[in-house]
């Protein structure tokens, strides 16, 4: 029962990744009345907030519109803050409240620290630490009337860095998380016009939605809907000439390896001709499960293949059931007479029989010839029941008959598929494989994952990355490049220091080698968002070897280590949410990795406790099972790291939190072995150590007990003598000094 809770807990967190943590934006901290002293900063709710980016060349134009709710029975006032983004040129700012224009302030970094430390020490809570070191925007905020709303519209405009090529843009802040109850609705929307060729298009902290709207110009967006934030809303967007472009960051703790990630992007190809011509094969299972309203779907993507092909392309339509019904001739040139051949029998098909995947894959690839890319799409509802019905056998012939140009892509619908097969196929032959799900609709599925493949720009990629030696890359292998997509690749290297970044492919049958000189990896420090989202897809890479290929002690140890560094939940680590679990010593995650593996391993195979009998043959198919591929496959191909998604676990930055007792524990703590200087909180030597390394705020801003690792030294804090809360006399007047403590 256990095992069965924390392995749907696992999964749960795992497809929480397309529910990303929700951007954020200023706060109101409301001044407590005499009746109530003791008021928490998340005394107000926080209804919505909608943000529009308006983004020329380097220039972006933020407006902000929310709307905050005072739930409390008495009429308050406070301060509006809005902690400005980390290096930011802001040029304007302007701020209405309920449509009439508030003057307000910007603040220095030390200004600002020294109100964010004041409110702390009153309110005995170090959220707002996080904040140190950055400037501020305030403004005073009067009367929120109780039961009432305020409506905050706020518009600024700033200077975006660019560095090495890539511009960033930030809204700052999780300041939502000051809200006392989730938000309704959270929209952020982006214009870029770039005024460039424009390329990579990412963001590491939510996922978002790209349209491009020409060369240069694209709209971003991310929408949610009640949700409270952890994670600030960051975007990177690159311009180039280059008909390929890459981008590089990077991230290092000196003495440790580094972390990269490259952006490969060809932007949108500008006439199909470009695009490197290839072989699509549509291949569709009829057999009697697929009556009724799947084969109607099937049957309309089949056709949206076929109008989406390109003109040097070649096509042939193959339906399966107990027998192989191809369309006729072999590959077909796309013409006005041979598609108009292909809808006429794609129509006529009919559902019967049973399912002989051998006889459809070998079929479809003794059409197939090399020297180009054959793609096939093969879309199936259930497990093989006619022919050789085999898995290991179907995998063999596949092996043998595929050229190295084949590119598989499966559609499993429903949960009567194959996954182990389907997922087998997909890895071995550089395609992905995707699971319709009842509830969703075959043609949206098999329409949208066209669209990302129609124009491939280069194929069978490798990557060099010159002076670095590098390890652990993923995606692995490499898939090929699309036009309008971008390869998103993470990985680990040694040294830091200027490098050449070499990519090389195959463009219509000839070798392409792509140079990118005066790259840079860093020596210590940089984008620190990148080593959980390395672990994220490790991690999904590992559990898939395991699933496919059977369990191996050294990656049931490697999944167990990454987990706890980096706060990942997974089916042998959802001890991180179990107190009574010692995930974070050494010899306590070792034992938990041989019980693992003890579980998944018979006696002849050498379990390291003995084994409790022979381990249960792998599930195939089922909802679990295809829920299961479903999230390993969402941590393969992650571009945001996995968030924690559970209350017990908190990440900042590289490092991760987990909760024992009432202290908040640094992963990378080793009690046994490192000692701790503890520090009361709210003491003189709390806010000396936070002036001297500002750095830790948002370390100590994670909760009042804290241990963290930081420069080789360990910092426990520790319930302390700060000053209790005071009753302050209420005031529509500017009375900041009372409010800042002075």
């Amino acid at each position: 029962m256990r095992k069965t809770l924390l392995t749907t807990l696992w999964m749960l967190a795992v497809l929480g990744l397309v529910a990303s943590p929700v951007l954020a934006d200023g706060i109101i901290i409301p001044e407590p009345p005499r009746e109530w002293p003791t008021m928490p900063l998340r005394s107000l709710a926080i209804k919505y907030h909608h943000v529009t980016v308006a983004i020329e060349g380097q220039v972006a134009v933020t407006r902000v519109d929310q709307v905050f709710v005072n739930e409390s029975p008495y009429d308050l006032e406070g301060d509006y803050v809005f902690p400005l983004p980390p290096g930011a040129s802001v040029t304007q700012f302007a701020m209405w409240v309920d449509g009439t224009r508030l003057e307000g302030q910007v603040l220095e970094a030390d200004e600002a620290r020294q109100i964010y430390e004041d409110i702390v020490r009153r309110r005995q809570d170090p959220a707002l630490l996080e904040y140190v070191g950055q400037n501020a925007f305030r403004a005073r905020v009067f009367p929120i009337s109780a039961h009432g709303e305020k409506r905050v519209e706020l518009e600024y405009s700033q200077v975006l860095p660019n560095d090495a090529g890539l511009v960033r843009y930030v809204y700052p802040l999780n300041t939502e998380k000051f809200s006392s109850r989730p938000l309704e609705s959270v929209r952020i929307t982006l214009d870029i016009d770039a005024r460039a060729p424009l390329k990579s298009v990412y963001s590491p902290s939510h996922a978002v939605t790209v349209t491009r709207e020409g060369d240069g110009r694209a709209r971003v967006v991310y929408s949610s809907e009640d949700v409270l934030p952890e994670a600030d809303f960051s975007l990177y967007y690159s311009v180039s000439e280059k008909d390929v472009a890459a981008d590089l960051l990077s991230y290092r703790e000196d003495p440790e390896d580094g972390y990269f990630l490259l952006l490969v992007s060809p932007g949108t190809v500008a006439s199909d001709e470009q695009a490197v011509a290839k072989d699509v094969f549509f291949v569709v299972d009829t057999s009697g499960s697929m009556r009724g309203q799947k084969l109607v779907q099937a049957k309309g993507a089949a056709k949206y293949v076929l109008q989406n092909l390109n003109p040097e392309d070649r096509f042939n339509v193959i339906a399966f059931s107990s027998t192989i019904e191809p369309l006729g001739g072999g590959l077909r040139p796309v013409s006005q007479p041979d598609l108009a051949e292909a809808r006429e029998f794609i129509n006529r098909l009919t559902s019967r029989g049973g399912t002989n995947i051998y006889g459809a894959l070998t079929e479809t690839l003794q059409q197939s010839e090399a020297g180009r890319p054959q793609v096939i799409v093969f879309l199936t509802d259930g497990l093989a029941t006619e022919g050789e019905v085999r898995s290991e056998e179907i995998l063999k012939a596949v092996r043998d008959l595929a050229s190295p140009d084949v590119r598989l892509f499966t559609f499993g619908v429903g949960y009567d598929v194959n996954t182990i097969l389907l997922d087998t196929l997909a890895e071995e032959h550089h395609g992905a494989s995707t699971y319709v799900q009842p509830e969703e609709d075959i043609e949206t599925a098999v329409a949208s994952f066209y669209d990302k493949i129609s124009l491939p720009v280069l194929t069978d990629v490798h990557l060099d990355m010159g002076q670095a030696p590098t390890s652990d890359v993923f995606p692995f292998p490499l898939p090929d490049i699309f036009s309008g997509g971008q390869l998103v690749v993470v990985g680990r290297y040694r040294e830091g220091g200027s490098t050449t970044v070499t990519l090389s492919g195959t463009r219509n049958g000839a070798t392409e080698r792509l140079v990118y000189n005066d790259f840079s990896l860093e020596k210590d420090g940089g984008s620190d968002f990148i080593p959980r989202l390395w672990a994220t897809r490790k991690i999904g890479h590992l559990l898939t070897q395991i699933r496919l290929h059977g369990a191996e002690g050294e990656l049931i140890d490697e999944i167990v280590e990454l987990s706890v560094r980096y706060g990942i939940v997974t089916p042998y680590t959802s001890f991180l949410v179990d107190e009574t679990e010692d995930a974070l010593s050494r010899e306590g995650r070792q034992a938990l990795a041989d019980q693992a593996l003890n579980a998944l391993m018979p006696p002849a195979r050498g379990g390291v406790g003995g084994g409790g009998g022979p381990a249960a043959a792998p599930t195939v198919s089922g909802q679990a099972a295809v829920e299961k591929s479903v999230a390993e496959e969402a941590l393969r191909s992650a571009e945001a790291a996995a968030a924690p998604q559970s209350a017990l676990v908190r990440t900042v930055g590289p490092k991760s939190f987990v909760l024992r007792g009432e202290t908040w524990v640094d992963t990378a703590y080793e009690a046994a072995a490192m000692s701790a200087e503890k520090v009361p909180f709210g003491s003189e030597r709390y806010f000396a150590l936070l002036a001297s390394t500002p750095e830790l705020g948002r370390y100590l801003a994670v909760g009042p007990h804290v241990i963290v690792l930081w420069d080789g030294t360990a910092y426990e804090v520790v319930p302390g003598d700060a000053p209790a809360p005071v009753a302050t006399p209420r005031s529509r007047e500017w009375n900041w000094r009372w409010f800042a403590g002075d």
